[in-house]
């Protein structure tokens, strides 16, 4: 952060920053490895409840479910972009 001139808001340079920062990651760590481990492991509890020998060559697994859903929000992000883009109207007017 320092080498490209980036702070945070309210927090000194230094050693404050980097506890900050530790801080935030050991609170965003936990839920958010909770949450990407049940998306994975959804289908497959699902394909066990309603039936265990019909489905067994579902081809949707928890990772393709993750990527489909990132895909799908960066997708989203650049088109969200590029309409803002359009109606940027310059310096000039």
């Amino acid at each position: 952060m320092k080498k490209f001139g980036g702070f945070i808001p309210g927090i000194r340079p230094g050693r404050p920053t980097a506890e900050y920062l530790q801080y935030v990651l050991s609170r965003i760590t936990l839920p958010g490895s909770l949450y990407l481990g049940i998306i994975a492991v959804l289908p497959n509890f699902f394909l066990g409840i309603t039936g265990s020998g019909q489905n067994q060559n579902f081809p949707f697994g928890g990772t393709a479910v993750l990527i489909m859903v990132g895909v799908g929000l960066d997708t989203v992000k650049q088109i969200e972009s590029q309409l803002m883009q359009r109606k940027y109207d310059g310096f000039l007017r």
